[in-house]
């Protein structure tokens, strides 16, 4: 996280090895091999996010493997962007099967797809999660994931920003208490203790009023109002919109479609979009 923090500190940004150059995305593939989804780690992941303790990983748990891979590209000199103060926009996880607790998971993660956006410029954080196969067989994909990002800078509006096609749907389910230490819970289990989530103090260092819950908490907690509803291959798509401040409340909201569901987090005074969600069967 230090070194995710330097690139954004005024004059030290400017040293060789730190200043970050904003031009192409590093060909660099990423890995962790032989990692064991251990019930100890995976059960304090379910208590912060909501879920129940089960046999099986919830759906979203493996971005917490792969977090590591995100920030070893995004502090990689080569990177062109400073990971902190970089935007998470949208996230969309495929999962082909649940992964049992005791598994063994191997991870890679690329970055690409570069792109102008009407915000600054835009790019994708790919992972996959396979399991050996058996007999010598090939490694069977189990997992997938896209986290899309944004640098905020100068935009281009003849480009646009598509995004994802999600359906806008009433939060008509439970309010939810946000405490305000959940940045710093979530963080523990996660090792995502970007200073914007953990503090009053540290997120107005960097330009937020106070503290604001992780993006994929707030898609965690809302997989695991669904959970019972889900089939075991699913693919979750969201898109990130306003920040949870700390403390605060968030109203649910769930709507089956023809493939799945689609939901949503709201500010429960001004119903402002927290998030946008859908599921879909495979």
């Amino acid at each position: 996280m230090l070194k995710a923090a330097l690139p954004a500190v005024p004059g030290v940004n400017q040293l060789p090895g730190i200043k970050k150059t904003g031009g192409a995305l590093p060909d660099l593939t990423l890995s962790r091999n032989d990692v064991v989804v251990e019930r100890s780690a995976v059960e304090r992941y379910a208590e912060v996010c909501g879920f129940p303790n089960r046999d099986v990983a919830p759906v979203p748990y493996l971005h917490m493997l792969a977090f590591p891979l995100h920030m070893q590209l995004m502090t990689d000199a080569k990177f062109p962007f400073p990971a902190i103060g970089s935007v998470h926009l949208e996230n969309t996880i495929v999962q082909h099967r649940p992964v049992a607790i005791g598994e063994t998971v191997s991870l890679s993660l690329k970055a690409d797809n570069l792109r102008a956006s009407t915000k600054g410029r835009a790019w994708d954080m790919r992972v996959q999660a396979t399991v050996a196969g058996t007999s010598g067989g090939p490694d069977e994909v189990v997992w997938e994931s896209v986290s899309t990002y944004l640098r905020v800078g100068k935009g281009d509006k003849e480009q646009g920003d598509p995004g994802m096609s999600l359906t806008p749907i009433d939060a008509k389910g439970p309010v939810w208490s946000v405490p305000e230490n959940i940045g710093r819970r979530y963080g523990a289990v996660s090792g995502d203790r970007n200073p914007i989530h953990l503090y009053p103090l540290t997120a107005k260092a960097l330009g937020f009023p106070r503290h604001i819950a992780h993006g994929m908490w707030s898609k965690a907690r809302c997989i695991a109002a669904l959970e019972n509803r889900l089939p075991d291959a699913v693919r979750v798509e969201v898109a990130f919109k306003k920040p949870i401040f700390l403390p605060g409340r968030a109203q649910f909201g769930a709507q089956a479609n023809a493939a799945g569901y689609d939901f949503t987090l709201v500010n429960p005074k001004s119903g402002a979009p927290h998030l946008l969600g859908r599921t879909t069967a495979l």
